[in-house]
Order: structure tokens, then C-alpha cells, then sequence
């Protein structure tokens, strides 16, 4: 019988630590669903939902493997961030429709989490005031002398910053909060730092190139997307010259991919989304820099899709000569234009175009390429080749019926031939060739392509 009762108590501590419980009742939302969504990453799923009762009460369960950041959401409210970090949790208020009632009455990091919040975003009006007045006292004749004001100023000011880190650094050294909580004022604070206190922007990098993005806390927080956007936006709106901007982001991208290491699902989860950043803002030599990187140095095994999209850079690279296109003249929109492959069009510069009539961006792009193509064909003798990726050659037709330059559609979509020859991922894709098929540039808008003819180019002559 002993040993029966041994076996019980074990049992139910095994499962008291295995499935822990966020309860609650929000007085003005009777029974509706409410949801807990967890993070994976960049991505996020849910981890339970149940309907409130008549008095709005509900209890969603979550267990270890959702330890990190939660959120509760229903269908008409923002989501209500909470610390899955092994606790029981209760809450109390009228709805998340009005998060400024939630109290959470049990579960001291979620307690720690609020207070912080709290505190925090009063403490950053603060320091924007005193830091206008500190900067005001200092630049203006009628206030530099002031030298008890000017001493007070900067003393409020220590006060606040030291206040803040004693909390942080009073929280237990295991608990989730001490990690989250300055990781997410680093996160979250970017564009303050940027507009009103640029003297700690290069505090702030640093700050980002040492956080390590395999850490599962950071995986599950839901920090990872704005981490590496906000470290990424930090160092472009730096103040500093476009290559000292692309030499910061090497040096960023060399801090990320020491810390992931072989850390295989988080490498290339983080890889994929910085590729993806770097390409969205046409930071392609810092993309590239990261290709290269990755397919050189790096032991882990690299997801197909985005080991192609890294081929990219290795295989279309400015010098590199791009592949030849054939032309099959069934499928080019004007039969008169007589080219069998792209390498047999007479120009000195080739502007070879990925887009489809579908394509929201193609159609803001197409009518500028329109706008100038002839002026620039006529001086600096460059011909636009378009290969569009419609599957639906009817539309094609319909679409680019007006165009005065060379257009080409096998009805394949992404499997055309040339948009796997050339690694296109996205449309509109730009690259620039020269008359052997040489690659110049990739660009990102037809203003890139005037702006860099108007300053590279070779004028056509007379």
C-alpha cells in the first residue's frame, strides 16, 4: 500500500510539473472564445482555446514545452502578452477588448512583467524630457551657464537608468523575466534611440550583436522578427556614410552566425528571415556577404528552398556572366521581334525583367518602365527583355498588349525555365547585363535602372 501511495504522489508531481494553467474571468466577455497562442520563432501556433462560461471565467492549460512568451486573444481584442514560464497564472478584468483592466493576480513574473511595462514606458517620457533639457542647457547661450540645473538634469537622469536596472538585476537570475525583460526594452527601443538619443546607438548594436540567436528563450519570446529587424534598421538609419552602413551589417552578420553556430532549426530559421530583410530593403551586397557566408563557413544542413535562394548570390553575382535565355518565338507577344535568344539581342546594356501581370509591385513598376524606356534606349542603347511568370497567357496578353518592348511568357509560371536559371524568388526581379550577358547590377526600380545608367553608363553615340 506504501509503495501504491508513493507511485500517486509521484505521478500527480509529475504532472503538476508537466501542465500548468492560466485561469481567469473577464466580467464583460461571457461565453466567447478565447485563445492562448504560443511562439515557434518567427511563427506563432496555438497552444489552447476554450469558450468563457456565463461569468466570463475560463482556464487554458499550456505545459513545458510552451515555456516563454504567450499571448491571449480573441476574435475583437489585441493580444494580451503573458510569461509562460511555469507558473499558474490568474487574471481579472471587464475584456481584453480593454487591457488597461487586466490585473493579473497570481503569478509573480507575469506580476514583474506588468510592473516593468509599466514603469518603463514612463520612465523613456522621462528621458526624452530631461535629455531635450540636458541638450537645451548645453547648445543655448541663455542656459550654459546654469551649472546646478544643468548638474541636476544629468543626476534625474543617472537616477532613472540606475532605478531601472536595480529592478532588473534584483529578479531571480533563473527567471524567465530577467532575460526577457531588458532583452525586450533593447528591441522595442530602437527607433526612440534613433530619433532622440543617437549618442547610444553604437551601445545599442553592440547590445544586438550580443545576443545570441540560438537561445530557445529568444526563439520562443517572440522577439526573434523584431530583433533582427530592429538591429538591422538600427545600423541603416545610424547616421553613417552607405558603406560604412554594409560594413556594420558584415560585422552583424559575422555576431549572428557565431552564436547560431550548429545550431541547426534556429540557423536557418534566422538566415532565411535576414535574406529575406536584407533583399526587402536592397541591401544586396550585405545579402550576398550573408550567402556567401553561410554556404562557405557554415557545417549545418541548410534547407533546400533557402539553399537555393542563397545560390543566388553565388551564381548571379555582379562579374558573373548570367545564363543565356531562349526565346521561343510562340511565346513572345510580338511576333516581329525576331530574337531567338537573349544573348542575339543587338544592345549594350540588357535590362532583364522577372514580373507578372498578378503581381501588385509589377504593376506600380510597369508603367514607369514604359515611361523610360525610349529615352533611355535612345541614349544609352539598352533594351528591356520582360519574362513574365503568368500562367495564364490570355491575361499576359491582355495585360502587356501596349508594350513597346520585348516581352516573353511560356504560360510555366515559376517553372519558366529562365526563372530558375536566373534563382528568382520574388517579382519584380531586376538584373542589368552588358552585351555578353555580363552581370552589372541588380537592381531593385526602374528609377535604380535610370539613376545608375545616368551615372555608370556608357552614352550611346551619335
Amino acid at each position: 500500500m506504501k509503495s501504491v501511495t508513493i507511485f500517486v504522489c509521484v505521478l500527480c508531481s509529475t504532472i503538476g510539473a508537466m501542465a500548468q494553467s492560466i485561469s481567469g474571468q473577464l466580467s464583460q466577455y461571457a461565453q466567447k472564445e478565447i485563445k492562448l497562442e504560443g511562439f515557434d520563432g518567427i511563427k506563432t501556433y496555438t497552444i489552447a482555446s476554450v469558450q468563457t462560461d456565463l461569468q466570463g471565467k475560463f482556464i487554458l492549460s499550456y505545459t513545458a514545452v510552451d515555456y516563454g512568451m504567450g499571448y491571449l486573444i480573441t476574435p475583437e481584442s489585441k493580444p494580451f502578452l503573458v510569461l509562460l514560464s511555469g507558473e499558474n497564472i490568474e487574471i481579472a478584468g471587464t475584456s481584453l477588448e480593454f487591457i488597461e483592466t487586466i490585473k493579473t493576480t497570481k503569478s509573480k513574473e507575469n506580476q514583474w512583467f506588468e510592473q516593468f511595462s509599466q514603469e518603463h514606458t514612463k520612465r523613456e517620457q522621462a528621458l526624452s524630457a530631461w535629455g531635450y533639457l540636458e541638450k537645451l542647457y548645453a547648445s543655448e547661450a541663455l542656459f550654459s551657464n546654469q551649472k546646478a540645473p544643468s548638474k541636476a538634469i544629468q543626476q534625474e537622469l543617472l537616477r532613472i537608468k540606475t532605478e531601472e536596472a536595480t529592478f532588473l538585476e534584483a529578479l531571480p537570475k533563473d527567471s524567465y523575466a530577467r532575460w526577457f525583460l531588458p532583452t525586450r526594452k533593447l528591441v522595442s527601443s530602437v527607433t526612440t534611440i534613433a530619433q532622440y538619443r543617437p549618442e547610444e546607438v553604437p551601445e545599442s548594436i553592440a547590445a544586438f550583436r550580443k545576443l545570441d540567436y540560438s537561445d530557445p528563450r529568444l526563439y520562443k519570446s517572440g522577439l526573434l522578427k523584431d530583433a533582427i529587424e530592429g538591429h538591422f534598421w538600427l545600423i541603416e538609419n545610424s547616421g553613417q556614410s552607405f558603406d560604412q552602413v554594409l560594413k556594420d551589417m558584415k560585422l552583424s552578420i559575422d555576431a549572428i552566425l557565431i552564436k547560431l553556430g550548429t545550431h541547426e532549426k534556429p540557423l536557418n530559421v534566422v538566415t532565411d528571415y535576414l535574406f529575406e530583410l536584407l533583399e526587402k530593403h536592397s541591401f544586396f551586397e550585405a545579402a550576398e556577404y550573408l550567402a556567401v557566408k553561410v554556404q562557405s563557413e557554415v557545417s549545418c544542413t541548410i534547407d533546400a528552398n533557402l539553399a537555393r535562394q542563397l545560390e543566388t548570390y553565388r551564381a548571379m553575382k555582379v562579374g558573373n556572366t548570367a545564363p543565356d535565355i531562349v526565346l521561343d518565338s510562340q511565346y513572345v507577344l510580338d511576333s516581329s521581334q525576331k530574337y531567338n535568344s537573349l544573348s542575339q539581342v543587338k544592345a549594350a546594356y540588357k535590362l532583364v525583367v522577372f514580373g507578372a501581370s498578378w503581381c501588385p509591385n509589377c504593376q506600380s513598376d510597369y508603367p514607369a518602365l514604359l515611361g523610360k524606356y525610349t529615352s533611355l534606349q535612345k541614349e544609352f542603347d539598352v533594351e528591356f527583355i520582360y519574362v513574365s511568370l503568368d500562367s495564364d497567357r490570355n491575361q499576359f496578353k491582355d495585360y502587356y498588349k501596349a508594350s513597346p518592348f520585348f516581352m516573353y511568357c511560356d504560360g510555366k509560371g515559376w517553372e519558366t525555365q529562365a526563372a530558375k536559371d536566373y534563382y528568382v524568388f520574388g517579382t519584380p526581379t531586376y538584373l542589368l547585363l552588358d552585351a555578353n550577358l555580363k552581370i552589372l547590377v541588380k537592381l531593385k526600380s526602374p528609377e535604380h535602372l535610370q539613376s545608375w545608367l545616368q551615372t555608370f553608363g556608357m552614352k550611346k553615340r551619335p
